[in-house]
């Protein structure tokens, strides 16, 4: 019988949890590093920059595994998902979910080095996490508690830096949100055809031929909560060049996905990361920019 250690069972194991496809990490780990930012004015001290890039990617590697067991029966009949461990029987569902399940105990361990504000929002963050992929199953929009899912890590952040969650965190959580409705829709509507097959439900469905236009509202909306709180924080130039790169990104998305075709919308969706990378860079920047001044 393979062990954890045989190259093959870890091959299998590195699959489940996307490990050769990382960008589902960084749309997780952009937002909450800028959180980071904009809640400490600056640099958060490595501690806290260690424990929130390593525990959003241990997060998002037990929401694959969650997400894969939940989806086994349904992505068999797509094509992109058919391949995938779980679904093919490579890996049994128990595994998955042991699996998961440590994943996510070293992820809270990380969170206890933090504070007990901090401590009790990863709970909530882990709820909203293994709900979400159950919620294919009868909301229209589950990519809105994707959103939430995905955007959990700035109220975290700015518990684990201020002692208090603000009013501010939550503006930029919903702008956050927006912007993960934008990114995964156009990775719905790369499976929108297998989805219509065999009744899961999604954004792209539901929004019908709105689809190419609330994407780009999505990406709208997104930027501008972004931007009018960098203009209540006050920040400078660069914040703002890194808002405007990214709605130049956001603008060239439109020209993959106008035509709907498999490989542009899942284009847009994979180079997602980059126009979350601009925002973050603009919140770095013009915090090292305060600092010398």
């Amino acid at each position: 019988m393979p062990t954890l250690t045989s190259p093959s069972r870890l091959a299998l194991y590195l699959d489940l949890i996307r490990w050769n496809r990382p960008a589902g990490s960084y749309l997780l780990l952009w937002p909450t590093l800028a959180a980071l930012w904009l809640a400490a004015g600056g640099f958060p001290g490595w501690h806290l920059l260690i424990v929130f890039t390593l525990g959003t990617v241990l997060m998002r590697s037990a929401g694959c595994c969650v997400n894969d067991v939940a989806d086994r029966d349904f992505d068999r009949h797509v094509k992109r998902t058919a391949e995938r461990p779980i679904t093919r029987g490579a890996v049994s569902v128990r595994e998955a979910l042991a699996l998961a399940a440590s994943l996510a105990l070293v992820a809270f361990a990380l969170v206890l080095t933090t504070n007990r504000l901090t401590i009790a929002w990863s709970f909530g963050a882990l709820a909203v996490t293994v709900f979400y992929p159950y919620t294919k199953r009868f909301f229209s929009m589950p990519q809105a508690v994707l959103g939430v899912a995905f955007s959990f890590g700035i109220p975290m952040a700015f518990a684990a830096v201020r002692g208090e969650v603000p009013a501010l965190a939550w503006v930029l959580l919903a702008g956050n949100l927006f912007w993960v409705l934008a990114y995964d829709t156009e990775y719905a509507m790369v499976d929108r055809d297998d989805d219509l097959k065999i009744g899961m439900r999604t954004s792209a469905i539901t929004l019908g031929r709105f689809d190419v236009a609330a994407v780009m509202a999505f990406y709208a909306v997104y930027l501008i909560v972004w931007a009018a709180a960098g203009a209540q924080l006050d920040l400078g130039a660069a914040y703002f060049a890194g808002i405007a790169v990214a709605a130049g990104m956001a603008a060239w998305h439109h020209t993959l996905i106008k035509d709907r075709s498999r490989e542009g919308c899942f284009r847009a969706f994979r180079l997602n990361h980059w126009l979350g990378l601009a925002v973050f860079a603009g919140a770095a920047t013009d915090a090292a920019w305060r600092a010398l001044g």
